[in-house]
């Protein structure tokens, strides 16, 4: 009897530990990102100049801190997740390649985009400086907020159009529709759908392309030899444009001569060095799909990893874009900036820092969501979500569209997804003798009954290899988060307005 309540107490300590334990994780990561915002703010106030406005900058400054962290916890999945998903990278691994990618980035390159963010959105003519800095101020912490809450219900959502959505609905609420560059706003909108849908069509035909030319052979590690290669240097073309014209233009931005020229070197390069290490690699390979895919794991590790640096030298202007334009306004007292916004360096670091340690603290949860919980993911189809996205940013930049490293990446996902499900459930599947055969789904009974109807609409719930729940919400998400950002900025804006007042 006496040994069953010590057994009783001994379980109730034990939980009592584990309960204590579960608390001070979730509690450490709020605190340590506090400790963080603190430190920025701290360090603002030794930077910053007396001034009428000093003490607004220094707010600021730990409003875009936050923001930074919410960029890091949100935006950054879409680069790591399918590669997570994929198990390709550990968790620890891929947080630890995109914070120092992503730091490298911002640091390096960081910056080339952020007059759209500070200066191209709002009329400046039509604001005077006090009210500039409280309208960039009120669109820095709503798209924050946007951006938390999203990553708390599992949404990966564009954390550009939350900034857009917060400036304009600060510009509104201070200055009327009339202070908003409309037409800005208007391409940046259209991507909503350009985005998903090109970054769907790019993956799919990856994957289409790996499964007829490799997957569906008879030979397959034979096909490997000759496809992989191509792959790769396909990658190192793609990726060396993209890197020059997305992560490098700041530090040097060549002609596009130069640059396609250096992309065909590239190209050829990463085809000349693959083609020995395929080979050498497939020598003792079984003939099966999944030794196939083992090819794919270090071409998408370091797919990830550039895109994750191209990732924190474009998007780290969405964290310290309006912390940008607020330090310029108070500095010479206008809001009408002539010629590009001047990013110092101890504002790209605030994004920078902000963005990595916002990874590292609440990445994991949307890292799942992206790589895991929309479709299943390997390496293969992985490599294709990571290179529909470079090639997708390319196409559109050449043609002018605007579009979402966010949404290029979930549409990726989901188009791989979906032409895995169409090939599923059409019944093409590799002959034994090589090719492929189409073998339509047999058609099941009418069900007779509540039961068979049931066990039927299960049946056909595991043919659907992209979980539409997820769809849908992360559709929601992007549509209203533009007209929530605008709306909680612009009351902010008012309430921010009332007290600078008072």
């Amino acid at each position: 009897m006496n040994k069953s309540s010590l057994d009783k107490d001994l379980q109730r300590v034990s939980g009592l530990e584990a309960a204590t334990h579960n608390l001070a994780r979730s509690v450490a990561a709020p605190g340590i990102a506090l400790v963080f915002l603190l430190a920025v703010a701290v360090w603002a106030s030794f930077l910053i100049t007396d001034g009428p406005m000093s003490y607004l900058v220094i707010i600021a400054a730990a409003i875009a801190g936050y923001m930074a962290l919410n960029v890091g916890a949100n935006d950054v999945a879409n680069n790591m997740g399918p590669a997570v998903g994929s198990k390709a990278l550990t968790m620890g691994g891929a947080l630890i390649i995109a914070a120092i990618f992503e730091a490298a980035g911002a640091l390096l390159a960081g910056g080339d985009v952020v007059n759209t963010v500070a200066r191209d959105l709002l009329i400046g003519d039509q604001l005077d400086s006090n009210t500039f800095v409280l309208v960039m101020m009120a669109a820095l912490l709503a798209s924050a907020l946007w951006t938390n809450l999203a990553t708390i219900i599992g949404a990966p959502v564009s954390t550009t159009h939350a900034v857009v959505g917060g400036v304009v609905g600060s510009g509104i609420a201070a200055a009327g529709m009339g202070s908003v560059a409309w037409p800005v706003v208007g391409t940046i909108a259209a991507s909503w759908v350009i985005s998903p849908v090109l970054g769907g069509l790019v993956a799919a035909g990856l994957l289409a392309l790996i499964k007829f030319a490799i997957l569906f052979r008879q030979d397959r590690i034979a096909a490997a030899r000759t496809w992989v290669p191509v792959l790769i240097g396909l990658m190192s073309g793609v990726f060396t444009l993209y890197m020059l014209s997305k992560g490098l233009s700041r530090i040097w931005a060549p002609s596009d001569r130069t640059a396609l020229t250096l992309g065909a070197l590239m190209a050829l390069a990463g085809w000349l060095a693959a083609r020995p290490w395929i080979a050498r690699r497939s020598a003792l390979m079984e003939n099966r799909r999944k030794e196939v895919s083992r090819l794919f794991v270090l071409p998408l590790i370091c797919a990830a990893g550039l895109l994750s640096f191209a990732h924190g030298a474009n998007d780290v202007a969405n964290a310290v874009g309006p912390l940008a334009a607020i330090v310029s306004a108070a500095q010479t007292g206008s809001a009408t900036t002539q010629g590009d916004v001047i990013l110092p360096l101890w504002v790209l670091a605030i994004g920078a820092v902000g963005i990595s340690l916002g990874l590292a603290l609440f990445g994991p949860r949307l890292i799942r969501t992206v790589g895991e919980k929309i479709t299943k993911m390997d390496a293969m189809r992985a490599y294709c979500v990571a290179q529909a996205a470079a090639i997708t940013v390319l196409a559109a930049s050449s043609l002018g569209l605007p579009v979402s490293s966010t949404h290029i990446a979930i549409g990726g996902i989901f188009g791989v997804g979906l032409l895995r499900e169409l090939l599923t459930n059409r019944g093409i599947r590799r002959r034994p003798n090589g090719g492929v055969t189409l073998e339509p789904p047999t058609l099941a009974p009418v069900p007779q009954t509540a039961e068979q109807a049931e066990r039927q609409r299960e049946k056909t719930e595991k043919r659907r290899l992209v979980r539409r729940r997820h769809a849908w919400g992360i559709a929601a998400a992007w549509v209203i988060t533009v007209p929530a950002a605008g709306l909680l900025s612009g009351g902010l804006y008012t309430l921010l307005s009332a007290l600078i007042r008072s």
